[in-house]
């Protein structure tokens, strides 16, 4: 069954994590939405400080209010207002409903636990499965995700094991409990790439075999665009360009996306070319400019860009929508811009 026809099991509405420092309130996120269906794979991209691991967070239920942080709008997983449910309540939509695989996964294992430990706890807790039954379980998870000699490795410390095989028993951590949303936060960050791919292999054949919803953030916009449906592009906690993935990066409406994407090498530049930068820095975000928070950065800004602040508005001619005031007209090439073909 195609996704087109199923009935999204993520929906997040106008979504804001703001922290409260001494320098004044930060507007992480500032009013995201987006939906995920069953077996569909949403990207999040954009620069560091950009917003993504804190969204994914949030959706996750992790960041919650308190003294030091005001969380606002609304975010369902599988039926469930994540936020209006506290404590236990909370802890029960981890594992089986939503999981995350993340960032580093030398500092998401704890050190002085055996790898096989690090995979029954959650088992025995969510599913209240015995002790034999959880290990011959995890054997079977690590063997799925492709790490040989499975039984020999549950006995093994997360020091004993490569970058890549400590990721893939993060990975098989987070499927352990088959849930039913996978939200992998930069989940090749510090890998070689012949790792990543697989990594990334695996994430996308997990989702296909589970019928899982996917939320991939990554900054790397080579690997959103092969393994991706729809994407989500992030800058200064809102949110820049979303669509198709092949749309949007085919023919991006924002300038903010077309400076991502013409700044990935291409095989046909010339050895030692430079290449592309966005010019300035990424927004304090305790004291964001006024208007549209890219425009200090952006090479067609006009004298408007400064004082309003646009919204995500539909692309004529298009499926997807962006948040300028100017954007670039699809399949367009501006001055000053270049050609973004094959991603």
């Amino acid at each position: 069954m195609s996704t087109e026809s199923k009935t999204p099991i993520v929906v997040v509405d106008n979504l804001r994590t703001v922290f409260h420092t001494a320098r004044g309130d930060v507007r992480a996120v500032d009013g995201v939405s987006f939906t995920l269906k069953p077996g569909e794979t949403l990207g999040l991209v954009g620069e560091s400080g950009s917003g993504k691991s804190v969204l994914g967070r949030t959706v996750m239920g992790l960041i919650s209010n308190d003294a030091r942080t005001t969380v606002s709008g609304k975010v369902v997983l599988d039926g469930v207002d994540v936020h209006s449910v506290k404590g236990k309540e909370r802890r029960k939509l981890w594992g089986p409903r939503v999981a995350m695989v993340f960032q580093d996964p030398m500092t998401s294992l704890n050190p002085v636990k055996r790898i096989g430990t690090h995979i029954t706890e959650a088992l025995r807790y969510h599913l209240n499965v015995n002790r034999k039954d959880a290990e011959e379980r995890a054997i079977e998870l690590l063997k799925q995700v492709g790490i040989p000699e499975p039984k020999r490795r549950m006995t093994q410390y997360p020091h004993e094991m490569s970058g890549g095989m400590r990721q893939r028993v993060v990975i098989a951590m987070a499927l352990a409990c088959d849930p039913k949303v996978l939200i992998a936060d930069e989940p090749t960050t510090a890998l070689d790439v012949t790792v990543q791919k697989q990594i990334l292999d695996l994430i996308g054949s997990l989702t296909t075999e589970r019928d899982m919803a996917t939320l991939l953030v990554s900054h790397d916009l080579g690997a959103i665009a092969g393994r991706t449906d729809r994407v989500q592009v992030m800058y200064a906690g809102r949110t820049a360009e979303q669509g198709l993935t092949r749309e949007v990066f085919g023919a991006p409406a924002h300038p903010y996306t077309d400076a991502l994407l013409a700044s990935i090498p291409q095989i046909e530049n010339a050895p030692h070319s430079t290449l592309r930068t966005i010019e300035g820095n990424p927004p304090d975000m305790a004291n964001p400019p006024a208007g549209c928070r890219f425009a200090p950065r952006c090479s067609f800004a006009e004298a408007d860009c400064t004082s309003v602040l646009p919204v995500l508005e539909p692309m004529p001619g298009t499926d997807h929508s962006a948040a300028c005031i100017h954007p670039l007209q699809a399949g367009a090439v501006r001055e000053g811009s270049e050609p973004v073909h094959g991603r």
